[in-house]
């Protein structure tokens, strides 16, 4: 039998065969780029873009009683999500504190919620532990799917151009059953964090090989490029992305993080509510994310701790990197709000290093 661990690596060793180089991620291999980094830039920005994301979580979840349950323990909306529909909902704690942050797709007899790979087991576990009477099923999928995402400001064309006039029929934040070309898959419309469409194609191994192989032989006039971890990884800070585990932990909850469209503040009871509601009513969020950037070279990845002149904590600093886009060191920081004016400049300290760093409005470029 082959296990979960050995199908989840089929689509990464077949882009591998291609002549890609692949590096492990949270226990999954992902290819860390596919081309000239400046080309896979600028389809992000510019063009479209397609990435494997197939390493994120992936569960399934089975019974009459699935969508209720994620009703009643998630922060958004979800009981009356119609067929084919997709809706964003973040499980938190009872201090209000972020579990996972998670996409639910719903295919009727049964739901699919894709969620980081750094969270998806506690996820499992959360929604397991209220799961009493309920007929509720807890599966892993990233078994029996593979995922890709395209975005970027030609996403739309190039979807039309690759599946056909069904994606004019497809209304945001829903997904169809496509049938093209000898390919079968599932194709959700979201919108990106720069408001332009983005697509999800979700298959198994066999059509995401296909779709793959299609696209890249019919990209015609398209600014089309495959793109890999460490461009979207520098695309991410640029923009503003928050991501498990570094922005999105038990540490944080969903105001601090930017996720209050996630949030259905009318719906009544989840886990967390009274604090997360609390927050908002009370003026209470103490942190918020941010940009910095840094004055000094660093070291991609490197955590950082904030402070002022004076030595006082002002904050912390979650993701850092090389900007591919900007040609400077960025990055993404949980920082006090009696700090967070633009422009101020704080010390960032490291073990033994110290730079010094400039808070920057979120997204840093569009």
């Amino acid at each position: 039998m082959v296990s979960i661990e050995e199908k989840n690596t089929l689509l990464v060793e077949f882009l591998e065969s291609q002549g890609y180089t692949s590096f492990p991620s949270n226990g999954f291999k992902v290819i860390n780029r596919y081309s000239d980094l400046d080309a896979e830039m600028d389809s992000l920005y510019s063009g479209a873009a397609l990435r494997n994301i197939s390493h994120l979580g992936l569960i399934e979840l089975k019974g009459k009683d699935a969508l209720d349950l994620i009703h009643r323990i998630g922060t958004n909306s979800i009981r009356d999500l119609p067929k084919e529909g997709v809706k964003n909902t973040i499980f938190t704690s009872e201090k209000g504190r972020i579990i996972g942050v998670s996409t639910l797709l719903n295919f009727e007899d049964y739901q699919i919620l894709v969620t980081s790979r750094a969270n998806k087991h506690k996820v499992m576990s959360w929604i397991k532990k209220y799961i009493i009477t309920d007929d509720v099923e807890v599966n892993d999928a990233n078994v029996k799917y593979n995922l890709l995402e395209l975005s970027g400001p030609q996403a739309d064309s190039f979807a039309t151009l690759i599946c056909g006039n069904v994606v004019s029929d497809i209304k945001p934040d829903s997904f169809k059953i496509v049938h093209s070309e000898n390919l079968l898959f599932f194709l959700a419309r979201l919108t990106s964090e720069r408001n332009f469409n983005k697509f999800w194609f979700l298959s198994d191994f066999d059509n995401a090989r296909k779709l793959i192989d299609y696209m890249l032989a019919n990209k015609g006039i398209f600014n089309f490029n495959l793109v890999g971890e460490q461009v979207y990884e520098s695309y991410r800070i640029e923009q503003g992305i928050p991501s498990a585990p570094n922005e999105l932990n038990d540490q944080y909850n969903p105001h601090e993080a930017g996720l209050t469209d996630w949030i259905d503040f009318n719906k009544g009871c989840y886990i967390g509510q009274e604090v997360i509601a609390r927050l908002k009513t009370y003026d209470k969020v103490q942190k918020n994310l941010a940009g910095v950037k840094f004055l000094e070279p660093i070291e991609p990845g490197q955590q950082f701790n904030l402070f002022d002149k004076s030595g006082n904590e002002a904050g912390i600093i979650t993701s850092s990197n090389n900007s591919l886009k900007l040609n400077e060191p960025i990055g993404l920081a949980y920082i006090k709000n009696s700090f967070l004016t633009n422009g101020n400049q704080l010390t960032a300290k490291a073990d033994n290093s110290t730079v010094n760093v400039e808070i920057h409005s979120l997204p840093f470029t569009r």
